[in-house]
């Protein structure tokens, strides 16, 4: 089974996928300006590997990226979420429980057994996220990936919610902005 892919070729041929760019494996960053920190295949390699040491959920992953790049790197839920759901529909992860509206996951063998084809790589992303600090630190990235996370979470529950709750939710995100406009 081609755990990446339904043709030759797709997602990088194989696994979590990747292409090679000027002679080693893509850096994620785009020339010429802030581009991505991680490219979609790494991002993927990365969040099988962060799942094959426990199951975890897509916010549980954000949080570990940021920790493993000391906050200067956190993947937007936008990006993690539909990685997620690629490794799920191709055999590399499966979910396992719903906490709270929260799905986990966990790793597949072919999830591992592609994961350790690909051990040097997950060290060298590794490597590179703690050094990300020193490269380039965005002082506002909690502060957006805070948002793009309220985003996300209200964008995903606004079709599910209760007659009433909507109120609630307003009345969350209208005290949240009192209070941060009182600390500037």
């Amino acid at each position: 089974m081609r755990p990446f892919g339904r043709r030759p070729g797709h997602f990088g041929g194989g696994g979590f996928g990747g292409h090679r760019e000027g002679g080693r494996w893509g850096s994620g960053r785009h020339p010429g300006g802030r581009g991505r920190v991680l490219a979609a295949s790494e991002l993927r390699l990365l969040l099988a590997s962060l799942i094959a040491t426990e199951s975890r959920h897509g916010y549980d992953l954000i949080r570990a990226i940021e920790q493993m790049s000391a906050g200067a790197y956190a993947p937007s839920p936008g990006v993690v979420y539909p990685a997620l759901a690629l490794m799920e529909d191709v055999g590399l992860i499966a979910p396992v429980s719903a906490e709270g509206g929260r799905k986990a996951f966990a790793i597949t063998p072919a999830g591992l057994a592609d994961l350790a084809a690909r051990a040097a790589q997950v060290d060298t992303l590794k490597d590179r996220l703690a050094a990300l600090p020193s490269l380039e630190r965005d002082q506002h990235a909690p502060i957006r990936r805070a948002m793009d996370n309220l985003k996300t979470v209200l964008g995903n529950s606004i079709t599910r919610l209760e007659p009433g709750v909507e109120h609630e939710i307003a009345a969350l995100i209208d005290d949240a902005a009192q209070k941060i406009e009182r600390l500037g």
